[in-house]
C-alpha cells in the first residue's frame, strides 16, 4: 500500500519543496482522467477537482463544504463504503483499489474504479482522498460479454465459432448434446473435417466459395452423431468482420430438424394417403390413374378399374359402433392389398368405397379373376371386439380403353357397374355395359318421383288383418304401404322400396307410415275397435339414430297407447344386434311398444339372440306355409318354429294362409294367429267387427 501523503512539510524544507507541492495540487486539480476528491472526518468535502465536476455533474462551488453522501450515493453498497472510509480513519492505511456502483445526484448511475488513501499531518490523518475513474463503458462491455457467453452456452441451437480459416474455436453445450461430440474433440478441427454429415468434399467447397462472395450460407444437410447415426440439420453460416472489413471469424448455427422432417413427411403422407387405412387417397389414386391413361395412349396397355362398395356397411357402424366399423375398413384394406400385385393400386375414396387400379392386364378374364379373389377374401368374417362380423362386397369393373379413355368416364362407368351389382342382389361383380346407363337413368328418375310422392302425399296404407285362429276374430292389422303414382297407377312395395332404401328416402317414408298407421289405429279405437297395428321396419330404418324419436312423435301426435303399436323387424336386425341395436330395442320395449320378428326361418338368428331380446311375437314366413299343401313332408319346420316360440313365450303368427288345409294344419300345431287371403286381402277398410266364420274350421 502507498505511504500516507503528508499534508504539511517537515521543518527545514525550503521554498523549492513548497513550490513542488503546489504544482502537484494544481496538476491534480486539472487532470481530466482522474476524479480526485477528499473528505474530512465529518464526511464534508474539502477537495473537488475539475474531473469530479465532470464525472458527478456537480461544480466544485456546490460540492465543497457539503456531505459527500449527499452528492453521491453508493446504492446497495453504501454501508460497505462507509465502513471502508471508517477503516481508513482508524488504521491510517490505504485499502486496495476496488469498484463501486454509484448514483449521481441527477439519478444517472456509474461504475467507478476507486483508490482511497489518508493524507496525514502532524496529528495524524486529516483527510481521506479518493481517486476515481469511470469504468461504466468497460462494465457494460463486460456485462454484454457475460450475457453473450450465457446465450452462447444456453442456446437451444448448436453453435460453432471458427477463426478466419474455418478452424473451430469454441462449441456450446447444445452442440455436444445434439451430436454427442465433446468440445475437445471438435476444437481445432476445420469445417470440412468436422464430419458434419454424409456430404462429400465438393459440397463443402461450394459452401466456402459461396461464403467468399456473400458472407452467409444457409441450407439443410445431413449431420452425423458420435455413434455414427445420421440426422437432418438446418445450418446457418455467417462471416464476422472487423471495422476494417477483414474476416476475423465465422459462426455456424445448427438446428436438429428431425422432428420437423418427420412432420413434413407425415403431412406429405396424409396429403396422399387415407389416415385410417394408409391406402392411397383420391388425390394419389387420380395421379396413378392419369399415369395409367398416359401409358395406354403410348403403349396401348389395357387396364381395369374396379369400384368396390361394402354391402350394408352402415348397418355395421350403427349396430356395432364406429370403432368396429373402422376395424372392418382397416382389415378390408389389408385384404384388398394382398389380392393384387405390387404394381396395382388400392385406394379408399371415402366411407366404405374402395377402388382398385389393375394395370397392364391381359383382358377381362384377368379382371374377373381378381374380382372373384377379392370377393372371397372380403367374405371371411372379421373378428373385432370379441365378435365376428360377416361381410360382402359389390364390385363394378370398367376396362380401358373399351369403357372409357379418361378418368372421369372410367370412374363413372365403374360406379354404374357397381350399382348394377347392388341391384342384382349384392355380393357380386359386374362389368360395365352401355345398357347400364339407361338403367341408372331410370333409377334416378324413380328416386326423383319418390321425392315428389312424399311432397304430394301420394302414398296410402292398406291393412291386412291378423286373425286369432281359435276365435276367428281380427286381433290386429298389418299396415302395408302403396304408392298411387300418377304415371303408373297403384304400385306395390316391391316396385319401389328397394330404391327408397338405397337412396335413404325410406327414413322419411317410414316416418309417414308410422304417423298414418298410429292415426288410423287411434281412430278405430275411438270407434270402438281397439286394434293393434303392425308396421314393418326395414333394416335401414331400424338402425337410424332417430327411430325411437320418430316412434315417440307418432304415438304422441296420434294419442295412441304404445301397446297398440307392433313394430316388425327382420332376422337380419337380430343377427347384427350390437349394443346400439339392443339399446334401440330396449328403448322401444320400455315405452310399451310390441316387437315382432318378421319372416322367421329365412335367416340364421340364434336362440341365444332371440332369448336376449324383449320380443312379443314371431311370424312364420309364407314359404313354410306354402309347403303345407305343396310338400307336406317339408312342412315339419312349422312345428319346430312353434316349439321355439313357445320356449321363448312368444305368440306365433303365420303369413300367407290361403287354404283351409293350411289353416287346419296351423291350428293343429298350436299356431296363435294367421293372415292371408283366406281371411281377407289387404284393403283401406279391413273388416274389424265380425269374426271370420266361413269357411273357418
Amino acid at each position: 500500500m502507498p505511504p500516507p501523503l503528508p499534508l504539511a512539510l517537515p521543518d527545514g524544507q525550503g521554498r523549492e519543496a513548497l513550490d513542488a507541492l503546489y504544482r502537484f495540487v494544481a496538476a491534480i486539480e486539472l487532470t481530466p482522467a482522474v476524479a480526485v476528491h477528499s473528505q474530512d472526518r465529518g464526511g464534508i468535502v474539502r477537495f473537488w477537482n475539475h474531473a469530479c465536476a465532470e464525472l458527478f455533474g456537480i461544480p466544485a462551488r456546490e460540492a465543497l463544504g457539503q456531505p459527500f453522501a449527499s452528492l453521491v450515493s453508493h446504492l446497495e453498497q453504501q454501508d460497505e463504503f462507509d465502513r471502508t472510509i471508517a477503516a481508513i480513519w482508524s488504521s491510517q492505511q490505504a485499502p486496495s483499489a476496488r469498484e463501486w456502483h454509484v448514483e449521481r445526484r441527477d439519478g444517472r448511475r456509474l461504475w467507478l474504479h476507486s483508490s482511497h488513501f489518508p493524507v496525514t499531518g502532524a496529528g495524524g490523518a486529516q483527510q481521506v482522498f479518493s481517486m476515481e475513474m469511470d469504468i461504466s463503458a468497460h462494465k457494460e462491455t463486460e456485462s454484454a460479454l457475460q450475457q453473450a457467453a450465457l446465450v452462447f452456452d444456453n442456446s437451444r441451437d448448436a453453435i460453432l465459432v471458427m477463426d478466419g480459416d474455418y478452424h473451430v474455436l469454441a462449441v456450446n453445450r447444445a452442440y455436444t448434446t445434439m451430436t454427442g461430440f465433446q468440445a475437445h474433440e471438435i476444437i481445432g478441427a476445420s469445417l470440412p473435417s468436422l464430419r458434419l454429415g454424409v456430404q462429400d468434399q465438393a459440397f463443402y467447397e461450394r459452401i466456402l466459395r459461396h461464403m467468399d462472395r456473400h458472407d452467409h450460407w444457409e441450407g439443410e444437410l445431413w449431420s452425423v452423431r458420435s455413434d455414427g447415426a445420421t440426422f437432418p440439420i438446418r445450418a446457418s453460416l455467417s462471416a464476422i468482420r472487423d471495422a476494417q472489413g477483414a474476416v476475423t471469424s465465422y459462426m455456424a448455427l445448427l438446428s436438429d430438424i428431425t422432428d420437423r422432417k418427420r412432420m413434413e413427411e407425415e403431412a406429405r403422407r396424409l396429403a396422399h394417403h387415407d389416415p385410417l387405412t394408409s391406402l392411397p387417397n383420391r388425390v394419389l389414386f387420380m395421379d396413378r390413374l392419369t399415369q395409367a391413361l398416359a401409358g395406354n395412349r403410348r403403349q396401348h396397355a389395357e387396364f381395369a378399374l374396379m369400384f368396390l362398395d361394402l354391402d350394408h356397411f352402415k348397418a355395421i357402424n350403427d349396430t356395432h359402433g364406429h370403432e368396429a366399423g373402422d376395424a372392418v375398413l382397416q382389415e378390408v384394406a389389408l385384404r384388398l392389398t394382398r389380392c393384387v400385385r405390387g404394381v396395382d393400386t388400392v385406394s379408399r375414396l371415402g366411407g366404405d368405397e374402395f377402388v382398385v387400379l389393375l394395370t397392364d392386364i391381359g383382358g377381362a378374364d384377368q379382371a374377373a379373376h381378381v374380382a372373384a379373389t377379392v370377393m372371397q377374401s372380403v367374405a371371411r368374417p372379421v373378428a373385432t371386439g370379441g365378435r365376428e362380423i360377416s361381410l360382402s362386397v359389390s364390385i363394378g369393373i370398367a376396362l380401358c380403353p373399351s369403357d372409357g379413355q379418361d378418368a372421369k368416364t372410367l370412374l363413372r362407368h365403374a360406379d354404374v357397374a357397381m350399382y348394377h351389382a347392388k341391384q342384382n342382389g349384392r355380393n357380386e361383380f359386374c362389368f360395365f355395359s352401355p345398357a347400364m346407363n339407361a338403367h341408372v337413368h331410370e333409377r334416378g328418375q324413380l328416386e326423383n318421383r319418390l321425392r315428389r310422392a312424399l311432397a304430394n302425399d301420394e302414398f296410402v296404407l292398406e291393412y291386412l288383418p291378423e286373425v286369432d285362429i281359435a276365435s276367428g276374430r281380427t286381433v290386429g292389422v298389418e299396415a302395408l304401404i302403396r304408392w298411387r303414382d300418377p304415371e303408373r297407377g297403384l304400385l306395390l312395395p316391391e316396385q319401389f322400396i328397394h330404391a327408397a332404401e338405397e337412396s335413404g328416402l325410406i327414413v322419411p317414408i317410414g316416418q309417414w307410415v308410422l304417423r298414418e298407421a298410429c292415426r288410423q289405429a287411434r281412430q278405430w279405437r275411438d270407434q270402438g275397435y281397439p286394434m293393434v297395428v303392425a308396421v314393418n321396419l326395414s333394416n335401414v330404418q331400424f338402425i337410424h339414430n332417430n327411430l325411437v324419436h320418430y316412434v315417440d312423435e307418432a304415438l304422441q301426435g296420434s294419442g295412441l297407447a304404445p301397446e297398440y303399436l307392433d313394430l316388425e323387424i327382420t332376422e337380419a336386425v337380430v343377427m347384427n344386434s350390437g349394443s346400439a341395436t339392443r339399446e334401440t330395442i330396449d328403448a322401444l320395449r320400455g315405452r310399451g311398444v310390441q316387437l315382432t320378428i318378421d319372416d322367421f326361418g329365412t335367416g340364421f338368428s340364434s336362440l341365444t339372440s332371440l332369448r336376449l331380446l324383449p320380443l312379443s311375437k314371431l311370424k312364420i314366413d309364407r314359404s313354410f306355409v306354402d309347403e303345407i299343401t305343396r310338400a307336406p313332408d317339408q312342412a315339419v319346420m312349422i312345428p319346430a318354429i312353434i316349439a321355439v316360440a313357445r320356449s321363448l313365450r312368444l305368440r306365433v303368427v303365420a303369413e300367407g294362409v290361403e287354404t283351409v288345409e293350411q289353416l287346419h294344419y296351423l291350428r293343429q300345431h298350436g299356431c296363435d294367429e294367421y293372415q292371408g287371403h283366406y281371411a281377407a286381402m289387404a284393403s283401406g277398410a279391413p273388416p274389424l267387427a265380425a269374426p271370420f266364420t266361413s269357411p273357418h274350421p
